[in-house]
């Protein structure tokens, strides 16, 4: 994503530049650093849309397979009271087992869509070290 106009080009070191080239190449710096950072920024929320995606849909798995267990709970429990007998402990386990992993994946959704995964951390750090670095040029 760098263009050729972000690549800075800086006078050779023994060569003498005023303030006015300065200040013009601290512009040109700043430009390219806020040009980049935006680009990250851009990158990064990418990724994280990307993220809510893939928790949105474990969490639409989960509630599905949450509820087809739901069923097979009914379906056993219809099964235990209609005959009294051993089949209805398959369909206890079975239904059983579809809730415990439909409540896992709909749990790991819900965390996955969390405010701390969605915060673009990568480009705020690099904010902040910018802010900081800024600062103490100043002084």
């Amino acid at each position: 994503m760098v263009g050729s106009d972000d690549i800075g080009v800086m006078p050779p070191p023994g060569e003498d530049r005023g303030v006015a080239g300065l200040f013009a190449a601290l512009a040109r710096e700043a430009s390219r650093l806020f040009r980049q950072e935006v680009a990250l920024a851009k990158a990064e929320l990418a990724a994280k849309f990307s993220q809510l995606g893939a928790g949105a849909a474990e969490m639409i798995a989960g509630g599905l397979i949450l509820y087809a267990g739901f069923l097979v709970l009914l379906a056993a429990a219809t099964l235990g009271l209609a005959r009294v007998l051993p089949d209805w402990a398959a369909a206890l386990v079975v239904g059983g087992v579809a809730a415990a992993i439909g409540a896992v994946l709909l749990l790991k959704g819900k965390r996955d869509l969390g405010p701390r995964h969605l915060l673009p951390g990568r480009s705020l750090r690099s904010l902040r070290e910018d802010a900081r670095w800024a600062r103490e040029r100043v002084r």
